[in-house]
């Protein structure tokens, strides 16, 4: 055997990993990083700012330094480029609210009862996140948006929104509505039909009304499997949400679209697609697992599925496009 020799250091990081979890939460509870954004650098005036002891502001400091989130020079502490950007409170990209939807007790159950769901094939929990008029994506709503300002961004730039044509759009399982609301933002053409549960479309409407595009933003509550969808849509917004289901009711949201398109309309998929290893990238690789330990039968496709699945739904063609700087990917079927 040669090369480095057998080191235990995988499984003690894995094992401990829950440590970097709760790391991040306190900093971001006690507003750390943004205490340094606004100056503090040593654990003293950190501390004080934080309304926390010097020697616990030390000893977190110093985790999140060996952990990335932070640098360390002579006892001064600074932000890395990644934390100034997302986690001070006073950036317009702040991240720090996504923790309230990520870490909620409903979404980790899921991974405590994980080895039953390898041997079931599926989340072994009866309240699952794809239960009916979940109450838990009121709060994804509300907290994963900043999230998505991003992305949303970016696929209304690769759409060309800001060529301003005509555009009826159906948005699904909308949450948020981030990404047809930046649509409608950046085309005063576009009109969306958002559907979801009536609960999580006050949030929707909410953000549209922020965005100045109310008069444009249409909803249908529902299930997007139940809804009529009405027709004649140039554009489908279907943004992370066929992960949560297996294939063939992913097609059956999909010949459902294809029949409210119009010709030559397009489908718009945004997800987690990894490659046909299954092993990289690897935040879409290992999103299936969240899918084994959440839903009944979600999975990440990758692009070869999605293309399966367009076809076997009517699209006459498929094309992907990555999302850098973001780990989504965008699938375009076209009708």
């Amino acid at each position: 055997m040669t090369g480095a020799p057998p080191s235990p250091q995988l499984f003690f990081e894995t094992a401990n990993a829950f440590q970097r979890t709760e790391a991040l939460k306190a900093a971001i509870e006690l507003e750390l990083f943004t205490a340094i954004a606004e100056g503090k650098h040593t654990a003293e005036d950190i501390g004080a700012r934080c309304k926390a002891s010097t020697r616990g502001t030390r000893i977190l400091c110093d985790f999140l330094a060996v952990y990335g989130f932070l640098t360390k020079q002579v006892n001064r502490y600074a932000l890395t480029r990644d934390s100034a950007v997302f986690l001070d409170k006073g950036s317009p990209a702040y991240l720090g609210s996504a923790l309230r939807f990520l870490l909620l007790p409903d979404t980790i159950e899921g991974f405590r009862h994980l080895a039953e769901a390898v041997r079931k094939g599926g989340s072994a929990i009866e309240r699952h996140i794809v239960t009916p008029e979940n109450p838990i994506w009121v709060e994804f709503a509300r907290s994963m948006a900043p999230l998505m300002t991003m992305p949303a961004e970016l696929l209304a730039k690769m759409l060309k929104a800001e060529e301003g044509q005509q555009w009826k759009v159906l948005s699904l399982a909308v949450g948020h509505g981030l990404y047809d609301i930046t649509l409608a933002r950046h085309n005063p053409n576009a009109e969306v039909w958002a559907v979801d549960w009536a609960n999580v479309l006050e949030v929707a409407r909410e953000n549209a009304a922020g965005a100045g595009v109310a008069g444009r933003y249409h909803t249908i509550p529902g299930s997007a499997f139940e809804v009529k969808y009405g027709n004649s849509y140039d554009l489908a917004l279907v943004v992370n949400f066929l992960h949560h289901f297996d294939l063939a009711t992913c097609e059956k949201v999909l010949r459902k679209v294809h029949a409210a398109l119009k010709p030559g309309g397009r489908v718009v998929i945004v997800e987690f697609v990894p490659n046909e290893d299954r092993v990289s990238p690897p935040l879409p690789a290992t999103f299936s697992l969240i899918m084994l330990a959440e839903t009944p039968s979600g999975d990440a496709y990758t692009f070869k599925e999605f293309q399966q699945m367009l076809s076997n739904s009517g699209f006459r063609s498929s094309e992907l496009h990555p999302l850098p700087p973001t780990f989504f990917s965008v699938v375009i079927g076209t009708k």
